[in-house]
């Protein structure tokens, strides 16, 4: 069996690593210069920035991952810094604990007890949005703002526009969380259950996908962009500028516009509820600041006059001097990302200034059109997508995103892709 594999990013290329694993050929194409996708890391003036994620956790796929390619010394752990969110004036601290909660000034008296009849609520349901879900069994104070502006302002969009079922729904299922979030969290607690460290690597989150493509260099083509994905008898004909390459499965990992427009000949019923699937632009603004808070990062609760959504803290986390990463746009505000870099740059020096007190310098902006997915209420047309037999996908869109997300999904697609050659075989 050969394996095309459409798109470069860490879900294609942790696919072909899988499968070579179980001895399955397959080729990547990627359209760019490098691989990567949509995790970018840069330097200016010596420092790494990081234009798409700004860590992951190393979860075990991630760490099994890590110790196959042998870039183990690479990893760059966190540092264990509070998370704040920005509500009613002030950045308060994210309580993590039930001490914590108990004493946290984002929740009245009254927030706190009802937060405490959670396992009384019963579980999450599918068909409501994030925000009706959470208000009913946390209550409205939690949900607005401490899990709403965590979650929503990680996709730019605000949670009573995400579906359950296509979003947080999703993690909680993963983790095993089927009725009761406070119960959940206390029998991780009596099971001394630790979350994965907060990582990233020396030279950068894109350290990964540059080992993976180094490894497998012989098969991975950049600048090679797939332009027409054809069935020719009981296989397919993908089609490159620089000619034609025959295979017998296809694996297509990118975002779901570029894969219905590959699809929209061969699986027109298929192409039409991807092209539906909403995006949330973002601009990403690095910035030198030395704010007195000593924290991973914040979140701008929504309701919030605000552009900015939230802010990494790299200098904290990783020992970046003074680099902090601002997120703004996304649903809330989509045309700021088409406004000038110096309007850009304008808005987030002052909002940085009055959401932590402390003056900033841009280092550099980056426009992304095609942002975050968007988990909104579009997602619903993912209930009419079947590509046909031989063609998957796996990418962000159907699944979850995040690195860790991709990793564990491309491992189980080469698991299946590697069981089918075998019966094949």
């Amino acid at each position: 069996m050969h394996v095309g594999i459409v798109g470069g990013g860490i879900s294609g290329l942790t696919l072909q690593h899988y499968l070579a694993q179980q001895g399955v050929e397959s080729t990547v194409f990627e359209a760019g210069a490098e691989p990567g996708g949509v995790i970018r890391s840069r330097q200016i003036g010596g420092q790494t920035v990081e234009n798409g994620p700004q860590r992951t956790r190393l979860s075990p796929p991630v760490a099994s991952l890590v110790e196959s390619l042998g870039i183990g010394d690479r990893v760059v752990e966190a540092a264990d810094a509070p998370l704040y969110v920005y509500h009613d004036g002030a950045l308060r601290q994210v309580p993590f604990s039930l001490r914590e909660g108990l004493s946290t000034d984002l929740l009245s008296l009254r927030g706190k007890l009802r937060l405490l009849m959670e396992p009384l609520t019963g579980p999450p349901r599918g068909e409501e949005t994030v925000e009706e879900s959470l208000t009913r069994m946390v209550g409205p104070e939690v949900a607005q703002y401490v899990i709403g502006p965590l979650y929503g302002g990680i996709y730019g969009t605000h949670p009573d526009e995400m579906l359950m079922e296509h979003s947080l729904g999703r993690a909680l299922e993963k983790y095993g969380v089927d009725r009761s979030l406070l119960v959940a969290a206390v029998r991780a607690r009596l099971r001394d259950s630790e979350a994965p460290p907060v990582v990233s690597f020396d030279g950068g989150l894109q350290t990964l996908p540059q080992a993976l493509a180094e490894q497998h260099r012989e098969t991975v083509r950049l600048e090679t962009p797939v332009e027409t994905v054809r069935e020719s008898e009981d296989r397919f004909e993908l089609e490159t500028p620089s000619g034609t390459t025959v295979v017998d499965q296809v694996v297509l990992t990118t975002p779901a516009d570029v894969t219905a427009t590959l699809l929209e000949d061969l699986a027109p019923a298929t192409a039409v509820p991807l092209r539906r699937l909403s995006y949330n632009p973002l601009a990403i603004v690095h910035l030198a600041a030395d704010p007195e808070i000593e924290a991973s990062g914040f979140q701008v609760q929504y309701e919030e006059a605000f552009s900015t959504l939230g802010v990494t803290c790299n200098a904290t986390l990783f020992d970046r001097d003074r680099l902090h990463t601002a997120f703004l746009g996304g649903a809330k505000n989509p045309e700021l990302v088409d406004q000038s870099l110096s309007a850009i740059r304008e808005i987030t020096e002052r909002e940085f200034d009055e959401l932590t007190g402390a003056e900033a310098t841009v280092l550099d902006v980056r426009r992304l059109e095609r942002g975050m997915p968007a988990y909104d209420t579009s997602w619903t047309a993912l209930e009419g997508v079947e590509p046909p037999a031989g063609i998957h996908l796996c990418a962000n869109y159907e699944s979850r995103a995040g690195i860790p997300g991709r990793v564990g999904q491309a491992k189980r697609l080469a698991e299946r892709l590697s069981d089918a050659a075998a019966v094949d075989g």
